[in-house]
């Protein structure tokens, strides 16, 4: 079995977001970039599949600019076998995204979609769902747990009143949540292979997707700065300042 997974270039998790002087967008002057750390988690899990013998390859994708390189590269670090990158001067919307991707799984064939369920940039959680419903297959969403039994897929989920298992029959898309498990680091040697790896670039007009805007951004506001505490002397001053300061009572 092909699994594909998907992997995005994003602000490193560590690192204090700041806002450009405009107002228009962050500021990725000199940030650290790094991979989703949900995509890290669909890749890990890809990777535990093929070394338990379920997959026999696992071919990750990432959309946009040139720099999107470097996070194939890492997760080909990590364990998957060869990488698709799709160039785009900007990294389009999530309908496009998709779409792209569905290109690729009509293209691949392949049995298992694994995508991380956002991105921690724009926290969209929309690509995993809309992929789905452009393929047809079924979906199981923050999965934090996966086993693949015959040709279905059984994915445990977290919800309100405990955990829900559902099974999809392959192929099938699934989206990652932080339980799932816990990615590996690169050894130096795979790092190493991995520059030798295949990594195959395949345009939008290649996938026969045009890329198209339905959205603007027209501002960004960075959260307000955290005010200080202050000390009460009794209970009952706590219980006023929280009934009428704070509105929690």
């Amino acid at each position: 079995m092909k699994i594909l997974v998907t992997v995005k270039r994003v602000i490193d998790y560590n690192v204090r977001v700041r806002v450009r002087a405009d107002r228009r967008d962050v500021d990725l002057d000199n940030v650290k970039m790094a991979m989703n750390p949900f995509c890290e988690i669909a890749v890990e899990e890809a990777v535990r599949l093929k070394e338990a013998g379920i997959a026999s390859e696992v071919v990750v994708i990432s959309i946009g600019p040139d720099e999107v390189q470097e996070q194939i590269r890492a997760a080909l670090a990590l364990g998957a076998d060869r990488g698709i990158h799709v160039p785009t001067e900007h990294l389009p919307e999530p309908l496009s995204v998709a779409r792209l991707l569905a290109r690729l799984v009509e293209r691949e064939q392949p049995g298992l979609v694994i995508l991380g369920k956002q991105g921690i940039d724009a926290d969209h959680n929309q690509t995993g769902q809309m992929l789905a419903a452009l393929t047809g297959m079924g979906q199981g969403t923050f999965a934090s747990a996966v086993n693949i039994e015959g040709q279905e897929a059984l994915v445990t989920r977290e919800v309100d009143g405990g955990l829900q298992t559902i099974a999809l029959r392959l192929p099938a898309v699934v989206t990652t949540d932080l339980r799932l498990n816990e990615p590996r680091y690169a050894s130096l040697p795979n790092i190493m292979k991995a520059k030798k790896k295949p990594l195959e670039s395949c345009t939008p007009d290649a996938l026969g997707v045009s890329l198209k805007s339905h959205s603007e951004l027209l501002s960004v506001t960075p959260p307000a700065e955290r005010q200080g505490g202050i000390m009460v002397s009794s209970v009952e001053e706590l219980v006023d300042k929280l009934k009428h300061d704070a509105k929690v009572i």
